[in-house]
């Protein structure tokens, strides 16, 4: 989901951390800026992760609005999860550039409905360090808690209710990037 100017990730916390995320809209001081976090711009890739916020530790799902920018910076910055034959000059040299990008590029399959794979991939996002600070301090600009929500489409699957389920997801549309930007998503 995406505007002119934003990007929408979606995240799961513990309560501890996804309440007051979305109570004060911005991540409170026991979220620690120094690890690793994973943003996904798919819900239903979320909802697959999170068990529908159903899994320990993954009780609050969060829809975290970004700028545009912000998420476009990630990507310009990111290298593979993993290494590639024929995309990688060799391993070792992979394994340096992972070690100095502030972000991670991972496709994983999409999730129907029901939690199965699609044949079409989904991008997860890992941001560290400077990622991480920026996504936190400067690129974020709303918080929101769609557990609510998670738990409302994931009734309405439990009872075959897929139409009245599909009609409340978020509006997701593909992302548009330049060839440029495409090409190093690939690096």
């Amino acid at each position: 989901m995406h505007t002119d100017s934003t990007v929408t990730v979606y995240q799961a916390y513990a309560p501890e951390i996804g309440l007051p995320a979305a109570r004060e809209g911005r991540f409170p001081a026991v979220w620690q800026r120094n690890r690793m976090t994973w943003i996904k711009p798919s819900f239903l890739w979320m909802m697959y992760r999170c068990g529908w916020g159903t899994k320990e530790r993954q009780e609050t799902v969060l829809a975290v609005e970004i700028t545009r920018d912000g998420f476009e910076w990630a990507l310009e910055h990111a290298c593979l999860s993993h290494y590639e034959h024929g995309l990688h000059a060799d391993h070792a040299t992979w394994k340096r550039r992972l070690k100095q990008s502030p972000a991670r590029v991972q496709w994983d399959p999409e999730r129907d409905l029901h939690l199965q794979p699609l044949p079409h991939r989904s991008l997860q996002l890992g941001l560290a360090g400077e990622a991480a600070r920026l996504y936190a301090d400067e690129w974020l600009v709303s918080i929101t808690d769609v557990t609510p929500l998670a738990h409302t489409i994931h009734a309405h699957v439990r009872s075959g209710e897929l139409d009245i389920a599909r009609q409340l997801l978020p509006l997701e549309r593909p992302y548009l990037v330049n060839d440029e930007l495409l090409a190093h998503l690939h690096r």
